[in-house]
């Protein structure tokens, strides 16, 4: 995520800001990627304290028009939830964007968003027909950690779901396409095996042995649509990582030049040797504070090989090029 100029004076804001350091209200415009000192603002700022530009006085910015669901107000901590998860949203959207995704030069369709609270049941969490369902809840840390330790999972936050989910949701849009069809199949298996089937198997079996050499994570063994979706929620966490990096003007011999920009990068091998190179020394700095690493994961090189198809085709196929 890029670092933006303070658009009434000296200094920088970063992608959540509400408001200058002197306290001037400011709002991100997402097409033109940068911040704007005057409304119309999103109708959910006083709300959830979205930040975006809304097309109209008391419209929706481009992210919020996408949610058709929100959590029940009356739930714990809805409306609490509801804005980091939001949050997490419109972080992916726009990293999704630098990729033409979902903006008004796309002219494939957006996603539709369920976002639930959890009452005495969980919500189950997927993608079907263009509409991504994600529980809001998913932001306590209490239950993040609890999930985490429950599915053995070294990795879970809002923006790691939205990724995931969202991927799915490409996946559908690419799959209109013939030639991506037969590719993915040869990539990463046949995705018309039955997946209620494959998922029964992965929970009750797990892994298989090997999965460390074929796959980045245990649950991307499950079945070739998980495969896809953890590969290209990776491919955005390793470009993201690379460009924060970059934009906060850090340093380092991986990087190709001081005015690198990640999202622009068409060599997929270069652009995840840079990234996970910059993991290691990130892991690094968290161990520093006694934090858990970063990007707890191993690259293997079919995983390479994977992650060098997603980003072929999500740098491309948001215009169908």
């Amino acid at each position: 995520m890029r670092v933006f100029s303070n658009p009434v004076g000296s200094g920088s804001l970063w992608f959540d800001n509400l408001a200058t350091a002197d306290g001037t209200p400011v709002a991100y415009d997402p097409q033109a990627r940068a911040f704007v000192p005057m409304p119309p603002f999103c109708i959910n700022r006083e709300i959830i304290g979205c930040n975006w530009i809304a097309p109209e006085e008391g419209a929706f910015c481009r992210s919020c028009a996408m949610t058709a669901l929100a959590p029940d107000p009356n739930l714990p901590n809805a409306i609490p939830n509801w804005a980091q998860t939001e949050a997490a949203k419109r972080w992916v959207l726009d990293n999704l964007g630098r990729w033409h995704w979902f903006r008004p030069e796309d002219p494939g369709t957006p996603p539709v968003f369920h976002l639930l609270a959890e009452g005495a049941t969980a919500v189950p969490m997927g993608h079907v027909g263009g509409v991504v369902t994600i529980s809001v809840t998913e932001v306590d840390p209490v239950l993040v950690t609890t999930r985490r330790e429950a599915l053995e999972e070294p990795y879970r936050t809002m923006i790691g779901h939205m990724r995931h989910e969202i991927s799915h949701m490409l996946w559908w849009r690419l799959s209109l396409r013939e030639d991506f069809l037969n590719a993915f199949r040869e990539m990463f298996g046949d995705e018309r095996e039955d997946y209620t089937a494959a998922l029964q198997r992965h929970y009750h079996n797990g892994p298989p042995p090997d999965w460390k050499e074929r796959y980045l994570t245990t649950y991307a063994s499950a079945h070739p649509h998980e495969d896809w979706a953890e590969t290209a929620a990776h491919l955005l966490h390793l470009t993201d990582i690379a460009d924060s990096f970059a934009a906060s003007d850090l340093s380092s011999p991986e990087l190709p030049s001081h005015q690198w920009e990640p999202y622009a990068e068409p060599d997929a091998e270069r652009l995840i040797y840079v990234a996970a190179s910059l993991t290691v020394g990130v892991n690094h700095v968290n161990r520093s504070m006694g934090l858990p690493d970063l990007y707890p994961f191993v690259l293997s090189e079919t995983a390479r090989r994977k992650l060098a198809f997603v980003h072929d085709w999500l740098r491309r196929g948001a215009q169908g090029l």
